[in-house]
């Protein structure tokens, strides 16, 4: 895992890329102000890895949810959307 930083200002100026950024280095970024951290952006796989750490119900509803996705028991748009 990556481990970046940027400050506040930097954020503020330049969010679409630092997004991409962690999203491609499935990292993280701290996010500074004053020189000191007060906040992090965390790419979506990295955050669902520390949730399952922290809770078991969540990792088997994770689960589930790949095994469902293997064996097809999937909706498609339509089924979930319809006409819209």
């Amino acid at each position: 895992m990556t481990i970046q930083t940027t400050t506040s200002s930097t954020l503020r100026n330049n969010m679409a890329d630092i997004m991409k950024e962690i999203n491609k280095k499935k990292s993280l970024m701290l996010i500074t102000k004053k020189g000191e951290p007060i906040s992090a952006i965390v790419d979506i796989d990295l955050i669902e890895d520390l949730l399952s750490l922290s809770s078991k119900k969540y990792l088997r509803g994770i689960k589930k949810a790949r095994k469902d996705y293997k064996e097809g028991k999937i909706f498609t748009h339509e089924q979930v959307f319809g006409d819209l």
